[in-house]
This record gives C-alpha cells, sequence and structure tokens, in this order.
C-alpha cells in the first residue's frame, strides 16, 4: 500500500461495480492500486467502507475518485477507508487548493470524526500518507495546468484524456489519431515534471499505458473491471465449442 511517486511506474485498476467480491479480487490482483470509481461507477458512498476495506485487505492502495470537486465529498471518502483520492472536474488553482485542503488535518480543512476512536490514526501520520490527485480534463484546466501543478501538497494530477478531447473540441478522437491530444498530454506531464508532481493517465489498454509511461506517467490505469469481464466472458465463449 505504499503511495504513488514519481520513482516508478505505479500500475492500477479502475472499478465501476459496487461488488465487494470484485473489489476483494481486484485488490489481490497485485496491481499497486485500485480506484474506486463514485463519479461515474455504481458505487456510492453508502457501500464504500466495504468496498474500501476489500480493495486495501488484498494489499493495493485504494484510491477513490469522488463525484465532484466538493471538500465534503473528499472527506467522506477518506474517513471511509480512501488512501488517495482523485477530484474530478478541477479548473482553477482556487479549486486546487481547496481540494488539497480537504485532505490534510494539520496544513488544511479535514474535519477530524474517525469512525473507529480506537483505530485513529495521528493527524500528521494521515497527512503524511493521504494523497490528492486532481484531474485535468477541460479546456480551462489546461489553460492553468502550469499554475495547478504549482499547488502546495497536490500529489499529482490524473489526466482524463476523454473529457478533455471532448472538451477541447476533439470528440472521441485520441493521441493515437490526432498528434494534438499527444501534445496536450505532453504539456501536462511536462507541468507534473517541473513541479516534481505524479503525472496519472487513465488508460484504454496495456499498450496505452506502456506507450505513457515512457513519456513520464507514473501512475496509469490500464484495465476495468466491467472491461475485463466482459473480454473474459468474450474470450471464453469464442473458444467454447458445442460437440
Amino acid at each position: 500500500m505504499q503511495t504513488i511517486n514519481r520513482t516508478a511506474p505505479a500500475f492500477g485498476l479502475w472499478s465501476s461495480l459496487d461488488s465487494i467480491g470484485a473489489a476483494r479480487v481486484l485488490g489481490r490482483a497485485g496491481f499497486d492500486y485500485v480506484c474506486l470509481d463514485l463519479q461515474h461507477g455504481l458505487a456510492d458512498m453508502a457501500n464504500l467502507h466495504a468496498l474500501a476495506s476489500s480493495v486495501r485487505s488484498g494489499g493495493s492502495r485504494c484510491v477513490v475518485r469522488v463525484p465532484w470537486n466538493r471538500p465534503e465529498y473528499v472527506m467522506r471518502a477518506l474517513d471511509l477507508g480512501a488512501q488517495s483520492v482523485i477530484v474530478p472536474m478541477v479548473n482553477t488553482v482556487a479549486e486546487a487548493i481547496d481540494a488539497v485542503a480537504a485532505c490534510h488535518f494539520l496544513s488544511g480543512d479535514r474535519s477530524w470524526g474517525p469512525l473507529w476512536a480506537g483505530d485513529a490514526v495521528d493527524p500528521e501520520q494521515a497527512d503524511a500518507n493521504v494523497q490528492c490527485f486532481i484531474m485535468i480534463e477541460t479546456a480551462a484546466a489546461l489553460d492553468v495546468v502550469e499554475d495547478i501543478a504549482a499547488v502546495p501538497g497536490l500529489a499529482g494530477i490524473y489526466i482524463g484524456p476523454n473529457d478533455l478531447a471532448l472538451s477541447t473540441g476533439f470528440g472521441r478522437e485520441t493521441y493515437r489519431t490526432n498528434p494534438t491530444i499527444a501534445a496536450m498530454l505532453d504539456r501536462i506531464i511536462a507541468a507534473c515534471a517541473a513541479n516534481q508532481i505524479v503525472a496519472g493517465l487513465h488508460c484504454s489498454d496495456v499498450e496505452m499505458a506502456q506507450h505513457w509511461a515512457e513519456r513520464g506517467v507514473t501512475m496509469l490505469t490500464c484495465a476495468t473491471d466491467t472491461a475485463l469481464l466482459e473480454d473474459g466472458l468474450r474470450d471464453v465463449l469464442a473458444r467454447t465449442t458445442v460437440a
């Protein structure tokens, strides 16, 4: 459950399901982290504690993408077991500052309220281990990415390539089909490197993860539980023969 850093690539899984069993399997698969998606996935705050516990029991770091860039979502996710948070739709330096503040007790605005008093972590220790990642996924955020990357206490930037392409007028194109999109990703990665923070990227497949790992991304989500399930079932069906 080590923190995600810039020294070596961390490969992770994305979870859109609200299944405790699936979360346990993902957590035990050997990946560096598992991200529970509360923005577009099926999970919500009501079952997050059980899902986070299942992920962490397997040894993977539990990352949670909160539903929106609101401090109460960030604080609640951390109280329920998230070790890192990804905050979506951050468009300004002020919003990034607020996201970071919501993650920290001593240097920020996080409210103290452990679920289990006997297991309460020291605030200083909690602040040292928590990680706040904000998403750059809009044209507005891209315009000020260098300033956002310089926000004190920010662990990294997690790039949302799909929304970024939509917001900048490129629809469903990707870096593979449009060099301008590739250049936008490179710009964000460079901003992260200049401030010695993690560059993260949501990847559609392992090949994409490998490509961007070579370009400086060290937080790479390379598979989603729903896609893995569908692909696995299709593979079994394709190899099934009827006597």
